[in-house]
């Protein structure tokens, strides 16, 4: 069964500023999965999913109903030449990295600073806090057992057995997995 978006398609002699196919001037499909799956958005919010089926046509499918195109070609007729082209946003390379003497940061640090006697990376979460934080992945063993942990409080530290910091999240597991046998 074909079903079709906009009910006036084929019997409408006067298109409006209404009509569906009127207001479909910025209408992209996005890949989701390569020459396969699309979101169709319209001027930036989703529209409808298109997808292609066993028979190599373009099934498009929205709240509306389903419409099938035969080929590209015809996507490309209703929707414009520019229908398959996905705006790419880069993201900014240039962006501080979370980071305090080499070790990773769940927040943007405030007040780095290194502790020589533990030989941790310390830092706050604003400029005028109190509460420490260790950067880095660390190891905790707790009253139930060992436990993983990033950027703990330094009070935690101070009461529990801890193995740590270490730079990476692989780091951390492989000594997990060494001290909870």
């Amino acid at each position: 069964m074909k079903l079709k978006l906009c009910p006036y398609e084929d019997t409408c002699q006067t298109k409006t500023d209404n009509c569906w196919e009127n207001t479909m001037t910025e209408t992209h499909a996005k890949p989701v999965i390569e020459n396969k799956f699309w979101i169709v958005e319209q001027n930036g919010t989703k529209f409808a999913t298109l997808r292609r089926d066993e028979e190599n046509r373009f099934v498009l499918s929205n709240e509306s109903g389903i419409k099938i195109y035969n080929n590209k070609k015809s996507l490309t007729d209703q929707f414009g030449k520019d229908f398959f082209v996905a705006k790419i946003v880069q993201e900014s390379t240039n962006a501080e990295p979370n980071e305090v003497h080499g070790f990773s940061t769940s927040a943007t640090p405030h007040n780095a600073m290194y502790d020589i006697k533990r030989k941790l990376p310390l830092f706050t979460k604003s400029s005028d806090s109190k509460s420490l934080y260790c950067a880095g992945y660390y190891v905790i063993k707790f009253d139930k057992g060992w436990v993983k942990s990033f950027c703990p409080k330094l009070i935690t530290l101070q009461r529990y057995k801890y193995q740590g910091p270490f730079k990476s999240e692989i780091e951390m597991k492989q000594v997990l997995a060494n001290v909870s046998k």
